[in-house]
C-alpha cells in the first residue's frame, strides 16, 4: 500500500520543558492530553507536531539540526512572532519577505532548527 502523506512530524530536543515553553510562548501551540511521558504532542492540525527527549547517540551539538528539512508552520501573525522573537533575542535565519506564501520568516528554535512561520495556506 503506497504512503497517502505525512502524519505526525517530531523533533528532538536538548531540554524538553525549555522546548514546550518556546513553542507554546512563540507560536501558541497547545499541548494535546495525548502523548508518551518522554515527549510534548501539540494539538495542531492537519499533522501532529512533537517534541521529544533525545534518542541516545543523537548529538544535537555536531551541527546544524535537520539540516537541508524544511519545517514550516502556518501562522496567523507572523509579523508578530517575529517581533517577539526579535525582541526577546532570538535568532532569525531569514527576515521577513512577502512571497507566494504569504509574509514569510524562518527563526532558530532553541536546539537550532531551522522553522519557517507563513501567513498564507
Amino acid at each position: 500500500m503506497p504512503a497517502t502523506g505525512i502524519d505526525f512530524t517530531s523533533l528532538q530536543v536538548r531540554d524538553l520543558d525549555a522546548s514546550q515553553a518556546f513553542y507554546e510562548r512563540y507560536l501558541g501551540l497547545v499541548r494535546s492530553p495525548a502523548g508518551p511521558p518522554h515527549a510534548v504532542v501539540f494539538a495542531t492540525e492537519p499533522i501532529a507536531f512533537a517534541l521529544r527527549d533525545l534518542v541516545a547517540g543523537t548529538d544535537l551539538s555536531s551541527g546544524q539540526p535537520a539540516l537541508g528539512v524544511a519545517l514550516w508552520f502556518h501562522a496567523t501573525d507572523v509579523q508578530a512572532v517575529h517581533d517577539a522573537l526579535v525582541a526577546d533575542g532570538h535568532t532569525i535565519v531569514t527576515s521577513p519577505f512577502d512571497g507566494p506564501f504569504g509574509r514569510t520568516f524562518t527563526f532558530a528554535d532553541p536546539d537550532g532548527y531551522a522553522i519557517t512561520l507563513h501567513d498564507r495556506r
